[in-house]
């Protein structure tokens, strides 16, 4: 321990006295305390949901371009469309997807967050096949029946619903049924408690003492591991097993396993597989619930919205039975409640910044980035007009286009965006669907969206 920390001041120093040669072209802004920086009050604002009020204090006091010290590496903020098309265009000989510390420590080192170059892209190929139409076509039916059960449970029979934590809770156990194949029960409960941990010292001060968030994570991975080995052991005895079968659902942990070379050995190894897989996990936990638990204060806030939904599910329900389950064709119709859930995505990015790292001194907008300094783009909210759900035109959605595309080209958490916004359609068409359910969408009462 004293040695992490020995080096974690030792490189502060270096990277202070580095910055002395830059000293008249880096961006205004504060360091904040060594190693710690302003790590505290970006985590306070961060779990409070007043992340946005953090960031937009520093934007009006320094300007689009600032500089601050985040979990324990001096850090340059970029803010704006021009500083994200800019930080997108970089090449990996500018800029690399290197995480802070303690992301870096919870997600693991062959996650695709942290590889580049060939690596990156022969991840990301392995986990778009797991988003192809077809597959996701498999998972309506299995995800309708979980997120039934969870209404049934949860909300049913309740004068009033507290939004984020149920949210959270379906969203665990959708991720538990989607990524790695563990169905309702002891595994389940057994796994819960430990994916909270890890996931919670993702973004802590990358100090790893007793009792500290950090530390809890790092405690809670090491315990999953094991876990997860277990799993992906039986999960190849199983494939062995029904090699001979076809047209099986696959759970994304069976997709990877099963991925093979050009001369059909393996291509991830474990390691591989479990890393990314905590990746994917952790990212997809926090898009989902957030998303969808504002896509349900929509819902209850707005009554020409709500109605407009609740008509749409109706009249795609006067066709089936009772207890007929949600299918792809269904979810094709829904038109409008697509309009509404992109419309979320707009308002709200699920992923509001991103980290990169810098491989050579860059410079921007007459300001130099130092090797080896982070850098931290901000994604704007309301980075178009606001505008009515009813009226979302095409001509808008074809600018959306455009801008998803700077937001979210080469990004791996594009691939945590697709299975949030495939779950936030699903829960949007499932919760007014259900009658029972009305009342406690109009009595929601939203608490804290802390993440």
């Amino acid at each position: 321990m004293e040695v992490l920390i020995t080096i974690s001041l030792l490189l502060t120093i270096f990277f202070v006295f580095k910055a002395k040669k830059y000293s008249n072209r880096l961006p205004p802004g504060s360091m904040g305390l060594p190693v710690i920086g302003q790590t505290p009050d970006f985590l306070k604002a961060l779990k409070a949901d007043k992340v946005e009020v953090w960031f937009h204090e520093r934007i009006s006091k320094y300007g689009p371009i600032w500089k601050v010290g985040l979990f324990g590496n001096p850090t340059i903020v970029l803010h704006g469309p021009s500083a994200n098309k800019f930080i997108y265009s970089c090449g990996e000989n500018m800029l690399t997807n290197t995480q802070p510390p303690s992301t870096s420590r919870i997600l693991g080192k062959k996650s695709i967050l942290e590889l580049s170059c060939h690596d990156h892209k022969q991840i990301r190929a392995a986990l778009v096949s797991f988003l192809k139409l077809d597959v996701l076509k498999q998972y309506v039916v299995k995800l309708d029946e979980e997120i039934q059960h969870h209404l049934q449970m949860k909300w049913h029979g309740r004068t009033e619903v507290k939004v984020q934590p149920m949210i959270k809770n379906l969203t665990f156990n959708i991720i538990c049924s989607l990524l790695i194949g563990i169905e309702r029960g002891s595994k389940r409960e057994k796994l819960l408690p430990l994916f909270q941990d890890m996931n919670g010292g993702k973004l802590a001060i990358p100090i790893n003492l007793p009792f500290t968030q950090f530390n809890r994570g790092i405690t809670a991975r090491k315990k999953l591991v094991p876990m997860f080995m277990d799993l992906i052991r039986e999960k190849r005895e199983a494939l062995e097993d029904q090699k001979h079968q076809s047209n099986r659902s696959k759970d994304l942990m069976t997709s990877l396993i099963s991925i093979r070379d050009d001369d059909s050995s393996t291509m991830m190894t474990d390691e591989d597989i479990i890393d990314n897989i905590v990746a994917v996990m952790v990212g997809g936990y926090d898009t989902t619930s957030v998303l969808v638990s504002f896509l349900i204060r929509l819902l209850a806030t707005n009554k020409s919205i709500y109605s407009n939904i609740v008509q749409e599910q109706q009249e795609i329900s006067e066709g089936k039975s009772l207890e007929e389950a949600l299918t792809w064709e269904d979810l094709t119709k829904m038109k409008y409640t697509w309009r509404v859930a992109s419309e979320m995505l707009r308002m709200y990015p699920p992923v509001p910044m991103n980290f990169r790292r810098a491989v050579q001194d860059i410079e921007y907008e007459g300001y130099i980035i130092p090797k080896g300094w982070q850098c931290l783009s901000h994604r704007w909210k309301h980075a178009l007009p606001d505008s009515s759900t009813s009226k979302y035109t095409t001509s808008h959605k074809k600018h959306l286009a455009k801008l998803y595309l700077t937001i979210w080209n080469l990004s791996g958490r594009a691939i945590d965006r697709k299975i949030a916004s495939f779950i936030e359609k699903l829960v949007g068409a499932t919760i007014p669907h259900q009658r029972q359910h009305s009342n406690h969408i109009r009595r929601a009462r939203m608490h804290s969206y802390n993440t």
